[in-house]
């Protein structure tokens, strides 16, 4: 049996950032085994619809599902399809399924730590 190797990454350096200038951004490091960790920091007045979408190519929502945690701040994620909103804030882990969008809620920066599992193609 190999022996067993310990991964470590740091958001300091990612391996992808998605810039957002200064409203924020978001570092992305991918592990080996294909999992992502994300850390987003979105400034007051960042909205997905104006900072986000257009690193995304313009789609209709955002496509992504969402598991992670939030450290500060106050977000409000609302699904298109229905139109609910639902608020996260500093302590709630939350799971959000994709076609959503999103806002900063407040004068507080909110920051996310998000998880990915790694793709597997079928």
């Amino acid at each position: 049996m190999p022996d067993a190797v310990i991964e470590v990454r740091r958001f300091e350096a990612p391996d992808q950032r998605l810039d957002m200038k200064e409203r924020g951004g978001i570092s992305i490091v991918q592990m080996a085994d294909g999992t992502s960790g994300m850390h987003a920091i979105f400034e007051k007045g960042w909205r997905w619809e104006v900072d986000e979408k257009p690193l995304l190519g313009f789609p209709d929502a955002c496509p992504m599902r969402h598991t992670g945690y939030c450290l500060s701040g106050q977000l409000v994620v609302r699904m298109l399809d229905t139109g609910r909103e639902t608020r996260i804030g500093q302590g709630d882990f939350f799971e959000i399924p994709p076609g959503h969008d999103a806002y900063v809620d407040g004068d507080d920066r909110v920051e996310l730590i998000l998880f990915a599992p790694p793709e597997h193609p079928h």
